[in-house]
């Protein structure tokens, strides 16, 4: 009776390990022994098509992971689509990816508009939206959206930082806001009356433009006239150097601040004009690859490396490459954590669950760190002017840490 009995607890015991184990490999969405599916969408074409080189970098990643023999022995077959900035076209593919490709999960779609067109579909299925490439702040509220991490820093955290820096530095400014009519602008003006409260009528005038425009020079004449001695633009990168070059060659002569996204060297101040762009400011998280005194940094000695092998030919400078090999490195961090349990759930899990990494390129002392309460990449910003050549810092780290 004994051993019977201790037969039966033995069984029962196995049972129940079998029913709380981590989903097998093998039965979870878009994973086999050998390969995980991973879906991703970006703007290739079109009028954000200088973004979409995120997405030629993390492609570019993942093919190094894949020829080390992949993450946890499994290759990743991002399969990355082109949504032309287009929302509906976000939506046809991302529905393609999970019900016909069966991706595991979808990461790093590219843009505030497609990412918000697709939210509820993903939500609905129980499928991650992982690290999304917006800083759009609607997206950090993690109870609204509870399947997406996101992948820049936030547009209001951003627009703050600028905020509280006027007011130290230029209390007395007169700000213009140049901003796209979606989301990712929209973000700017709030964070903006967040700050100045019941000042920000007699302080602010603001102006805005449709990605469909194929120039914003009415709008910069317009702002010019109303005698502002701040410009901030908020949006992508095209219509940034547009508003670069205007405000030059209109002879108005404001402080001329880009949002983060828009203030790649390459996409936004060589084509406006490298020393037209003096005095251009922005907040950042990472480094300059062609600054002097990052010359000996691993990291950005790691991404020259990288490109060099990789993408050559590419131009080092253009800061939309070096947030897609950050994408790649999360992408393989997520995975490592993950294990064999690559359930949706425990990817899900585990997008939250970021301790402390150091990217290659940002700056020193910016970590990336999630949590159940956190979905945000980065907390972390500093202030930045051009001085023609490259990027001065200015002050130190800005922190928006969740609580």
């Amino acid at each position: 009776m004994l051993r019977r009995s201790a037969l039966k607890a033995t069984v029962a015991a196995l049972l129940l390990a079998g029913l709380s184990a981590p989903v097998a490999a093998a039965d979870a969405p878009g994973v086999t022994a050998t390969e995980i599916k991973v879906g991703a969408v970006f703007p290739f074409s079109g009028p954000a098509s200088a973004l979409g080189a995120v997405g030629k970098a993390l492609i570019a990643y993942v093919n190094v992971l894949n020829e080390q023999g992949g993450v946890n022995g499994r290759k990743i077959n991002l399969i990355a689509m082109d949504d032309s900035y287009s929302p509906p076209k976000a939506v046809e593919h991302t529905r393609k990816l999970v019900e016909s490709d069966e991706v595991a999960f979808m990461f790093s779609t590219l843009g505030t508009p497609s990412n918000l067109a697709i939210a509820k579909y993903l939500a609905a299925k129980k499928i991650p939206q992982a690290f999304i490439v917006t800083g759009a702040t609607r997206f950090t509220d993690y109870n609204e959206y509870p399947m997406i991490t996101t992948g820049l820093p936030s547009y209001d955290t951003e627009s703050r930082a600028y905020a509280r820096y006027l007011a130290k530095e230029m209390p007395n400014a007169k700000i213009a806001i140049l901003y796209q009519n979606d989301d990712l602008g929209k973000d700017f003006i709030a964070g903006f009356k967040s700050e100045l409260k019941e000042a920000f009528d007699s302080k602010v005038v603001t102006s805005s433009y449709e990605v469909s425009q194929p120039t914003i020079d009415s709008q910069i004449v317009s702002l010019k006239s109303t005698g502002a001695t701040v410009m901030l633009f908020a949006g992508t990168p095209k219509f940034a150097a547009q508003a670069i070059r205007k405000t030059h060659e209109s002879g108005w002569k404001p402080l001329f601040i880009t949002n983060l996204i828009s203030s790649s060297i390459a996409a936004v101040l060589a084509p406006a004009g490298l020393d037209i762009s003096t005095g251009v400011m922005t907040a950042t998280y990472r480094k300059d690859p062609d600054d002097p005194k990052w010359a000996s940094d691993k990291g950005v000695q790691m991404y020259r490396a990288f490109m060099e092998k990789n993408m050559p030919g590419a131009d080092l400078a253009d800061s939309n490459y070096f947030t897609g090999l950050h994408q790649g490195v999360i992408l393989e961090a997520v995975l490592k954590q993950c294990g064999n349990d690559l359930s949706r759930e425990n990817i899900l899990k585990q997008t939250r669950n970021i301790k402390g990494l150091a990217l290659p390129m940002s700056l020193p002392g910016i970590v990336v760190n999630t949590s159940a309460t956190n979905n945000k990449m980065y907390t972390q910003l500093n202030l930045q002017r051009w001085n023609g050549k490259a990027w001065d810092l200015v002050g130190g780290l800005i922190n928006d840490d969740a609580k």
